[in-house]
Formats: C-alpha cells, structure tokens, sequence
C-alpha cells in the first residue's frame, strides 16, 4: 500500500481509553493552546462511561501501514434529554477528509441511543470551517457568549435539534 493510499481511506473510530490519554492531552495542547484542556480533565471525563463518550479517529500509518495513528478524537456528554459535543480535534495535516465528521456523525448518533432530544456545542468564533460543518448538520446558532475563550474570541452556542435532523452522510460529503 502507498503512502498516499494509507492517507486517504476513512479513518476508523473506536472508544478512548485511557492510554489514550497523554497522546490526546498533548494534541489538545498543540491544536487549542490557552484554551487546551489538562490531562486530569480527560481522565475525569473518561472516568463517566454513564454519561460520556469518546471516541478516537485513526488511521493506518504511511510508513507502517499495520500500525494505527491517531488523527482525531471527540467527546460527547449526554444527560438526556440534552447531548454536548464537549471537543472535536482533528490534526490540521488531515483536515478536509471527513474525520470530524464522521466523528460527529458518531457522537449525534450516541446521544440519539441516549435519549437526547437536543445536541448542544460550542464553536469559536474564529473557526468558520467547524461552523460551516455544524451548519451542514442543520446546528443552529442560540446565543454568543462573548469573549468567552481565553484568547478573547466568542464563544458561538449551537443546538441541533434530533427531531427534525437530516443528517449529512459520511459518503456524500465531501468536506
């Protein structure tokens, strides 16, 4: 298999666990900076199967295509009848090949088996690309929290609404 084909195949998801944890932490670091969480909030969230759910996006490696690399993770808190995507992080060198959403996909669909009525998120203001891709997913902008990240950037509120989702399907869209 080519470098090139290991890159471009759909990523697979599977649970996070806690091995996980430091790998994830350091990308969240890397991908988030002031606003990254701390690895004792990953371990706390890990650490609430009943109401939470991670997930990891991988794929085979180009140099050993045997071996997996993390290219992304999710996380969704659900108390029914509300779900929210806590983060969605994706490595900028693989953005733009369904990862996030399919992860997305994934994580609405949890928070459906849970009894969600409503999926909740918070985006940047300054992160038009998560925004046209929750858009797409028929979220809705609700309220602003301003100034709400640590770098000054708003913090937008969408809701998505399970009842009257259609839902993009991993196959058609290309983004």
């Amino acid at each position: 298999m080519s470098a090139e084909a290991a890159t471009t195949q759909p990523a697979e998801l599977r649970d996070m666990v806690e091995a996980d944890i430091d790998f994830i932490a350091a990308l969240d670091q890397q991908l988030f900076g002031v606003d990254a969480w701390p690895r004792e909030m990953f371990v706390g969230e890990l650490s609430q199967p009943e109401t939470r759910r991670y997930v990891i996006a991988e794929l085979p490696s180009a140099v050993e295509p045997s071996q997996k690399i993390i290219v992304g993770y999710a996380g969704l808190m659900c108390v029914a009848p509300i779900g929210d995507i806590q983060t969605i992080g994706v490595l900028p060198e693989y953005e733009g090949r369904g990862i996030a959403r399919a992860m997305l996909t994934e994580l609405i669909a949890e928070a459906g088996r849970r009894g969600a009525d409503d999926v909740m998120l918070e985006v940047s203001s300054t992160n038009p690309r998560a925004q046209a891709l929750y858009r797409r997913y028929g979220f809705e902008h609700i309220h602003t929290r301003r100034k709400y990240y640590r770098d000054g950037s708003d913090g937008l509120i969408m809701r998505l609404s399970l009842a009257t989702a259609d839902l993009p399907t991993t196959s058609k869209d290309p983004s």
